[in-house]
């Protein structure tokens, strides 16, 4: 995926390769009684799984019968320069007003804003287009020492008002003059309220920790050591490459799928469920997509607070709720910095405060460590790492219709970063490993396992267990989008399918109600996983 690796082990996919190893080693010193292990570093045609009528009104499924627009994708991005932008809110209810800030070299540029979606699968649907806008390159960025953090700190070149824009996944394509370059920005529309529906959520902060743009992420500066690295990354500047952040690879297949389903759709972002109480309340459902790896700790108390009022819970990737971080006020305005000192959290205020809960670090480790798999089910444990997908519970409801037997394998899957279940870690009961992938990180043998579990107020968990998932749903053999890092037709149409039963059952309510688990860590993992 050519992404980049810190000096000091940290990788851009999301942790060091020792990552689990060391937490195990951490947990055991603190008295947690944890032991070392681990890596360092076709449609069958079955009936869908019994599920309940879906409730709610949904907006989705009627949007997706307007035509869409095949023309939304960049045909030439030009020089890295030559048009660039980015909006001075993460996102926007429908009907309210933002500011889009662009640089470019060409004289005027127009932009067009494309709500992503099925629309028969075109993928989007153009919904506003600007008048031509007259061009200028603006200023350059401002550079803030302490934190090594880049503000592009440009002028508004335009209000975008979104009267009768659908909620949902935007991408606003900037064309300079003549289609002489082009690039994303994007934008989410958010749901007034979740009563009743599934709620997508965007990973804008984890979009915002990888962008290179002037220079530095929260991996590396301009000379690719993860010394010179931020501290703290500003929402007020463009993405990097084509300004789409993470969505495009991440987010978007399994947005595309989920509204060709038509079950009743929310849509908010990371940065919204943490800063805005109530977004995930009614909730039927909350999915976290391909790669969320950067969370407040208000983002993951209210995920669990939705999962113990009885949402259910999808976490179709790996590395989920990794990294803790906090938001803060930038000049131009509140929550427009992410902040996030990793190993060097004796640094960040918080920790001279004592104000340990809100210190940067990773959420397992010290001064405050708290698994990921408490709330996930399953911990994080290596980069990188490319295997087989292999089945090991193929009766189970979520593999309905793919056809799967034991020991059917999906090739490339696993990868290029991955989680399992592992019971010296915190990690809710019951729990089923649905899949037992044997994988050789970094020279060291492990797993990577797909978990189903349920919570005593009937939510339902499902965690895919590799970062691959959501990019897999692409995966269609020779075509359009072709075979994805090994990733065949084959593997796209099992992921899709297990997407597909899982959204349906986790739409209707409580899984756990209709759905319940069947622990099996013992049989997977042995004494270390009795109750």
């Amino acid at each position: 995926m050519g992404e980049q690796r810190g000096s000091d082990g940290e990788d851009a996919e999301g942790g060091a390769p020792a990552s689990r190893r060391r937490f195990l080693g951490m947990a055991a010193a603190a008295g947690a009684g944890l032991a070392a292990a681990g890596c360092s570093g076709g449609d069958g045609g079955a009936a869908h799984p019994t599920a309940a009528p879906t409730r709610g009104p949904s907006a989705v499924r009627g949007e997706n019968d307007r035509p869409g627009d095949s023309g939304w994708r960049l045909s030439r991005r030009g020089a890295p320069s030559a048009i660039e932008g980015y909006t001075d809110r993460v996102s926007v209810l429908p009907g309210e007003e933002f500011g889009l800030h662009v640089s470019t070299t060409a004289p005027g540029f127009t932009v067009r804003a494309y709500r992503m979606g099925w629309y028969g699968g075109a993928r989007a649907r153009l919904v506003w287009q600007s008048e031509r806008v007259q061009g200028r390159r603006q200023r350059a960025p401002r550079f803030e020492q302490r934190t090594r953090t880049v503000h592009a700190d440009w002028e508004p070149s335009l209000t975008v008002a979104t009267r009768g824009w659908p909620e949902g996944c935007y991408l606003l394509r900037l064309d300079a003059d003549r289609r002489s370059a082009q690039r994303y920005v994007p934008i989410t529309v958010r749901s007034a309220t979740a009563v009743g529906r599934t709620v997508l959520v965007n990973a804008s902060a984890t979009w915002q920790a990888y962008n290179e743009w002037g220079g530095h992420s929260l991996y590396n500066g301009p000379d690719g050591a993860y010394r010179s690295r931020a501290l703290a990354v500003s929402f007020d500047r463009p993405y990097h490459k084509d300004g789409a952040g993470k969505f495009l690879i991440y987010e978007q297949p399994a947005v595309c799928l989920a509204e060709r389903l038509g079950i009743p759709l929310a849509y908010t972002t990371g940065v919204d469920v943490a800063t805005r109480p109530g977004q995930l309340t009614g909730a039927t459902a909350v999915v976290l997509l391909g790669h969320d790896e950067y969370w407040t700790p208000e983002q993951r108390a209210r995920v669990a607070q939705a999962r113990d009022a009885g949402a259910n819970l999808a976490v179709l990737g790996a590395n989920t709720c990794f990294r803790r971080i906090r938001l803060e006020s930038a000049a131009n305005g509140p929550d427009r910095l992410a902040v996030c000192y990793k190993s060097d959290y004796r640094e960040d205020p918080c920790y001279a405060r004592g104000d340990y809960a809100l210190v940067t670090n990773d959420f397992r480790r010290d001064p405050a460590p708290s698994p990921e798999s408490a709330l996930t089910g399953v911990l994080y444990e290596g980069y990188p790492t490319e295997a087989p997908y292999v089945v090991t519970r193929p009766d189970h409801w979520v593999f309905a219709g793919t056809g799967v037997r034991a020991g059917d394998s999906f090739k490339a899957l696993v990868g290029v970063e991955y989680d399992r279940v592992t019971p010296e870690a915190p990690t809710p009961r019951p729990l089923e490993v649905l899949s037992h992938s044997p994988l050789v990180c970094n020279g060291q043998h492990s797993h990577s396992d797909s978990a189903y579990g349920t919570r005593p107020s009937g939510a339902g968990l499902f965690a895919s267990g590799t970062m691959r998932w959501v990019e897999s749903l692409d995966a269609t053999g020779p075509g359009v989008h072709g075979v994805r890092h090994g990733m065949d037709g084959r593997t796209g149409a099992f992921t899709r399918r297990v997407t597909e039963n899982v959204l349906r059952v986790f739409a209707a309510g409580p899984a756990g109600h209709t759905h319940p688990a069947t622990d099996n860590l013992h049989e997977v993992y042995g004494a270390a996983a009795k109750v």
